[in-house]
């Protein structure tokens, strides 16, 4: 076929599929064998970075100089990147360059709490700037895709992944989505500070069976659309630039050979104009779940949809033959490849290869005073006050402090999991900020215990380093030393919790309470009689039914980043009031997991809280069905009330939006934040409707006796649900609308009809 009878070609395909063709990339494509073409779907790793499957990529320099490969990652720095883009630019014939990917998934080198405490702020502000100021950082070391945001729900704890993500709430996680996106991408593709985002996991990796990673996911499409899909289809929204397949099935069918996935769903449901890629080695582990050799599961996962094949390089090895024997066709190739071709125009990688490659930038994008600033206000803001026992927070300068726990003083546990391109010697601990930040304040540090006793999961913890350090001294000694620093001091901060590796990717667990090790210091600090604060790290909802009911304070922090210290320093001293609230309920135990706040009501309903116990209704025996914590929980140095909420109007047209006042008065002596929750309750449908659901949220500033009236708009979209058919309908009938400080503050409720 000649050039210009194929370009009339592509232009009308492309024109049919709604989209503009790039006559550059068309160019490219008609002067392009199927060999390469087949090279530009293959993305690889030499290793250096973040790797999560046992297969590191070979012979990458070769492969690069045979035209072989679309894109690398785990290499970063401008000569590093520039020697490899200099073979695919100079050794190839059509001298392709690269895209240069990597896992930043809160925060380049610049370090921000993990995401599950990032959404603790409720800041969308603050979220965006986050990951702009990662995709400056990132962008400045040579790298160009950006393997986030994970918008995964998750409503089960005991997956180490809940800390990549939102949490369990499908508004919320749709918010975040879209800001991550905004703060990644901007408004340019072509500025060389913005990266190309992607949205993962696409589908509903976060249900994974028992909460273990990489497990199967079985669930209706109802409950696929109304809970767990928004989030994937507000990033799509925002314009995401590419997505990243889960492990898991869908259906019965992994999500990398998915069609209904990658094609009915995302494409042509929902517009997405960007490239697929897998998850590490995902195309060939489709062979265990038994769909056949890998290059079977290779033409099946090109022909659902697939785009780029990530480090298993099955598309490498087997596209040619499954070409020759008719599994797939040069078509489905092509507008792989096409796609590939079309983010690297948009990177403006064609008009300028080395265009991320400027050697003065690193040292001055990266880690800056300003950025670290950000990450200091950020670990204050994603800090939650769970309970303040006898007010002892915030603490005086002149109260003499035992700081005690294997978390007061760890540099290698203050950045969090899935932190692959932080630095953990740049990271702030507790001890250094109270050094730094107030040396006029007297304490004595003691470590009181191990993070864990249990060699063994010390050993699994401590995969990519040292997270968990069993100290040579006894247990007891630790705990005697401890001890004798708290009966000198006036309070005592404890620093407990998980280790940055108890979470994250294959860091799923079974037993969510603090390790017994820890717990023996805090009993033991209790019993001295003296004021106790946790300073609570994690990675996930933790069961803290014990210590909530022990006289003491607990601050969590999730693991704060690389400003750690410094911002929890912050919240301990009242430089900052904390304003977090939890975005994932906190269970009164393993076995009530899951549990969350959009659970649907049953035939046979529990009892209203603090009513008698009833046999033959859905509850346990054991503990109530509430969880310990509910979502949006979270307290303050100052206190808040709501009073007078409004509507403008007690029936409302199909079509037309809602708007719903309270007011809120800081009722305290000290300034402070307040998120202000509206959730919405559907009264009657013709699906079984949730008990309530978020659907609208602001934070607001409030000085001491200071009133304002605020008020959170209903769209019309917010009074819609995906019925039987699959068809987003609002229905008539009575809404419940619940203004308050979290899921479960029914205080302030008013009602509104819809009418036809």
């Amino acid at each position: 076929m000649k050039y210009a009878t194929l370009f009339l070609f592509v232009l009308t395909a492309s024109l049919l599929r709604g989209q503009q063709p790039i006559p550059e990339v068309e160019e490219l494509l008609s002067r392009m064998t199927v060999e390469e073409k087949i090279g530009q779907l293959n993305l690889l790793t030499p290793g250096g970075g973040a790797v999560t499957g046992a297969v590191v990529s070979t012979d990458v320099e070769a492969k690069i100089k045979a035209g072989q490969v679309g894109g690398l990652f785990g290499l970063a720095g401008p000569d590093r990147i520039r020697t490899a883009q200099e073979y695919a630019i100079n050794e190839t014939r059509l001298g392709i360059p690269l895209f240069i990917g990597s896992d930043v998934i809160h925060g380049y080198k610049t370090t921000f709490p993990i995401p599950l405490g990032l959404a603790s702020s409720w800041d969308m502000a603050l979220i965006e700037r986050t990951a702009q100021i990662a995709a400056t950082e990132a962008t400045a070391d040579g790298i160009n895709w950006n393997f986030s945001p994970m918008v995964d729900i998750a409503r089960d704890p005991r997956w180490g992944r809940i800390a990549e993500g939102a949490g369990e709430d499908p508004y919320l996680g749709s918010a975040v989505a879209r800001a991550m996106v905004r703060g990644y991408q901007g408004d340019d593709l072509g500025a060389d500070s913005t990266m190309l985002a992607t949205v993962k996991h696409l589908a509903l990796y976060g249900a994974a069976e028992g909460g273990r990673d990489y497990a199967s996911v079985d669930m209706s499409r109802l409950k696929m659309y109304n809970q767990y899909l928004p989030p994937y289809h507000a990033a799509v929204e925002a314009g995401v630039a590419s997505a990243m397949t889960s492990f898991n099935d869908v259906e019965g069918v992994p999500a990398s050979g998915n069609e209904w996935l990658l094609t009915d769903l995302l494409r042509e449901q929902w517009g997405f104009e960007g490239f697929v890629v897998s998850d590490y080695t995902s195309i060939n582990e489709m062979t265990n779940h038994g769909l056949g050799d890998l290059q079977a599961v290779s033409a099946l996962s090109l022909s659902a949809g697939m785009d780029m094949d990530m480090v298993g390089e099955g598309f490498l090895t087997t596209l040619p033959q499954s070409l020759e024997e008719g599994k797939v066709t040069e078509e489905q190739i092509t507008t792989a490849c096409r796609r590939i071709l079309e983010a690297k125009h948009k990177l403006g990688l064609f008009e300028d290869p080395y265009r991320y490659l400027d050697t003065l930038r690193p040292a001055r994008d990266i880690l800056t005073g300003a950025n670290r600033a950000v990450a200091r206000q950020a670990a204050a803001s994603a800090s939650v006050l769970l309970k303040n026992d006898a007010g002892t927070l915030p603490l005086s300068r002149d109260t003499r402090i035992a700081l005690v726990g294997p978390l007061a003083d760890s540099q290698n546990n203050m950045l969090g999991t899935w932190a692959p391109t932080g630095e953990l010697s740049e990271a702030v601990t507790i001890r250094a900020a109270l050094d730094t930040l107030l040396p006029d304040v007297t304490y004595t540090y003691a470590k009181g215990a191990n993070i864990t006793d249990d060699t063994t999961l010390a050993k699994n913890a401590n995969v990519f380093g040292p997270r968990v350090e069993i100290d040579e001294r006894s247990p007891d000694v630790l705990l005697e030393e401890a001890l004798a620093a708290a009966n000198q001091a006036d309070v005592v901060v404890a620093v407990v919790g998980e280790a940055s590796e108890f979470s994250g990717e294959a860091g799923s667990r079974t037993e969510l309470t603090i390790p017994e090790s820890q717990k023996k210091l805090i009993r033991g600090l209790v019993n001295t009689g003296k004021p106790v604060v946790l300073v609570l790290m994690s990675g996930r909802p933790l069961v803290i039914t014990e210590e909530m009911d022990l006289p003491l304070s607990i601050l969590q922090v999730w693991h704060p980043g690389v400003e750690a210290g410094n911002g929890v320093v912050d919240v301990l001293y009242g430089n900052y009031n904390p304003a977090g609230h939890l975005t994932a309920s906190w269970p009164r135990s393993v076995g009530q997991i899951p549990v969350y706040h959009s659970m649907k009501r049953s035939g046979r309903p529990a009892p209203n809280k603090g009513a008698p116990f009833q046999k033959f209704v859905s509850n346990y025996l054991d503990v109530p069905n509430a969880p310990l914590l509910p979502f949006g929980y979270g307290l303050s140095y100052t206190t808040f009330a709501y009073t007078d909420p409004q509507l403008n109007s007690e029936t409302v047209r199909m079509g037309d939006s809602v708007r719903v006042s309270i007011e809120v008065t800081n009722t305290g002596e000290l300034a402070g934040e307040e998120v202000i929750q509206l959730y919405l309750r559907d009264v009657v449908r013709s699906v079984t409707p949730p008990d309530k659901t978020l659907k609208g949220f602001t934070k607001v500033m409030l000085a001491p006796g200071e009133s304002r009236r605020v008020t959170i708009t209903l769209s019309p979209d917010d009074l819609k649900f995906y019925n039987a058919d699959l068809d987003f309908v609002a229905e008539p009938g009575t809404f419940e609308v619940f203004i308050g400080e979290n899921a479960e503050d029914e205080r302030n409720m008013v009602s509104f009809e819809l009418l036809p």
